[in-house]
């Protein structure tokens, strides 16, 4: 997984609307990367280190978070099934996101907000909402919990829609429209101090959970008698999740079944034991994120298409096979 990242990042800065030569673009880089002067002319290497270069690697930083924060949630809930989308995270920091935006939270709240952090809270609400609808007698129901989220999913994406067709900004609304179903377009290499600051921030500390979440998989009680402090890690967990996804939301829009797909894919190659689990999701649903973007601006000849799509059209299959796997175990 490892040894793709690079050829799949050249990839994705080598291809798009306009198709450039794969070893062109990787020695400007490289170049660039030395402090050597480009070869090649200028636009060319200006288009490949002001526009793809920063959309490339925002497209992996989005991938690795929503495949990690998946990672948490179906450890969190003990729930193949769960990860940011369904859960209704994405659709809390899409709500966030978009009343900021849009300009519609009252002033004295706008003022000390900027648009990560009212995503963040969006997505923090409602998976509050969702872990405590499902919580009952102590216990976690999973049919509850499943049921929350999609139904908190959707009210959340009918509160982004309205705020958006209640906009007089014509241009505001198409922007919005698009973002809420995920795109890379428009990244800038201001974009990503933020978003790899709380991605690998929240690598390092599902990383450091690794051991105490192997536990959780066999039960809170069982986790509790080896010494885990299970509250203070659902606490945290909660927070990490609620976090990652609003920063990314708050820049790529709202990408579902990242947090679905890769996690499984990275547990049939190395197990579950979440050491090798965290940072195999890490990079594996960066190099899936790249590629997906890819495909969005190839598929349709002079348009791109939202990422989202692409991501749900192999998620949704998945998502189905998985819910027909009534005895789909962690294993």
């Amino acid at each position: 997984m490892i040894l793709g990242v690079v050829p799949v990042l050249g990839i994705g800065m080598a291809f798009g609307a306009v198709s450039l030569p794969l070893g062109f673009t990787m020695r400007t880089v490289l170049e660039a990367l030395t402090g050597a002067a480009p070869s090649g002319g200028d636009r060319m290497a200006d288009i490949i280190l002001q526009i793809r270069l920063p959309r490339t690697l925002a497209a992996f930083v989005v991938g690795s978070g929503l495949s990690m924060t998946g990672v948490a949630m179906q450890a969190l809930v003990r729930n193949p099934l769960a990860d940011p989308y369904v859960l209704g995270i994405s659709g809390g920091a899409s709500a966030g996101a978009s009343l900021f935006y849009m300009g519609l939270i009252p002033g004295f709240l706008a003022g000390r907000l900027d648009m990560s952090l009212a995503a963040f809270l969006g997505a923090l609400l409602v998976i509050s909402l969702v872990y405590m609808i499902a919580r009952s007698d102590g216990r976690l129901s999973v049919s509850r919990l499943l049921l929350a989220g999609v139904a908190l999913a959707a009210f959340m994406s009918a509160v982004s829609a309205f705020v958006t067709f209640a906009s007089e900004d014509a241009n505001k609304t198409r922007a919005v429209l698009f973002w809420l179903m995920g795109s890379f377009s428009g990244i800038t290499w201001s974009d990503l101090p933020v978003a790899s600051t709380v991605t690998l921030l929240g690598g390092g500390i599902l990383l450091g959970f690794s051991r105490s979440l192997d536990a959780l998989l066999s039960g809170e009680d069982q986790a509790r008698s080896l010494g885990v402090s299970v509250e203070q890690m659902k606490k945290t967990l909660i927070v990490v999740s609620a976090l990652v996804t609003g920063v990314l939301v708050s820049i790529a829009g709202a990408i579902g079944f990242v947090g679905l797909i890769i996690p499984h894919s990275v547990r049939g190659l190395v197990g579950i034991r979440h050491h090798w689990v965290v940072p195999g999701s890490f990079f594996l649903g960066g190099t899936f994120m790249v590629l997906a973007d890819t495909l969005s601006q190839i598929l349709l000849p002079g348009q791109q298409l939202p990422v989202g799509i692409v991501t749900a059209l192999c998620g949704v299959p998945f998502f189905l096979v998985l819910l027909r796997r009534t005895d789909y175990q962690f294993k």
